[in-house]
């Protein structure tokens, strides 16, 4: 699930359609990236639900892009965010996105970045549509990295997160299905990395989804596999049944 390091991040954040408590944890995942130096919240900070958002781009060095309401029932926020992504595309200076929103609108702007093979990550609420989740290299739910965040600063958070979070059947079926798809050892094992690689492919899957900090601490957590960690630094997963 590892990417190579990139150089330069643009996070967008449509601020009138994202939960403002996530921006801390969101900066944070994106830093598995690289730098994140463009950061750009949009929206009517003039709208009473926005208010406090002059606190939150100051504590976090984000640029407000203010878009006022050009027509009743009409939202120019998403025309400027798309706008800006596409310039930032065009200029070549950007090498990842992040696209803090749960609209499904942008689900083809995020196509149109991904066509020039640009690494984009989706931050949004559960009822994000899945078109939008479909087409992102990785979509994370902003609650579950709230909630993910409030356990670590609890004792023994880890083992909480571990009995709280049920494995559904559909997430069994992906990673039992990268598993079989991964090159195995004699003795069965495959390389985390590469199963999480091959999970990745074929869906926005990322474990934090599903209550886990790491794909191992997922593997960890489930009874039909072993995790084995090996001198050469590699975690390798075996299934047992």
């Amino acid at each position: 699930m590892s990417h190579e390091t990139l150089k330069n991040i643009a996070l967008l954040i449509d601020a009138d359609n994202v939960d403002p408590r996530g921006i801390d944890p969101v900066l944070t995942v994106m830093a598995e990236l690289g730098q994140v130096n463009v950061r750009r919240a949009y929206g009517n900070f003039a709208k009473q639900a926005l208010v406090n958002w002059d606190t939150i781009t100051n504590k976090f060095g984000i640029r407000p892009q203010q878009q006022f309401d050009v027509s009743k029932g009409k939202n120019a926020t998403d025309m400027a965010m798309t706008i800006d992504a596409i310039d930032l595309l065009n200029q070549g200076k950007v090498d990842g996105f992040g696209i803090m929103t749960s609209d499904s609108d942008f689900t083809p702007l995020v196509t149109r970045l991904r066509q020039d093979g640009i690494i984009v990550y989706g931050f949004g609420g559960t009822k994000t549509p899945q078109a939008f989740r479909s087409v992102c290299t990785r979509f994370i739910e902003v609650e579950k990295l709230i909630a993910g965040n409030a356990l670590d600063e609890i004792p023994n958070g880890k083992s909480k997160r571990e009995k709280s979070t049920p494995v559904d059947n559909d997430l069994l079926e992906l990673i039992g299905a990268a598993y079989k798809e991964a090159k195995r050892d004699d003795a069965g094992f495959a390389k985390l990395q590469q199963v999480g690689q091959i999970a990745g492919n074929r869906s926005s899957f990322d474990v934090r989804n599903h209550g886990f900090k790491s794909l191992s601490e997922l593997f960890e957590a489930l009874d039909n596999f072993k995790v084995e960690r090996r001198d050469d630094k590699q975690i390798y997963v075996k299934r047992l049944r």
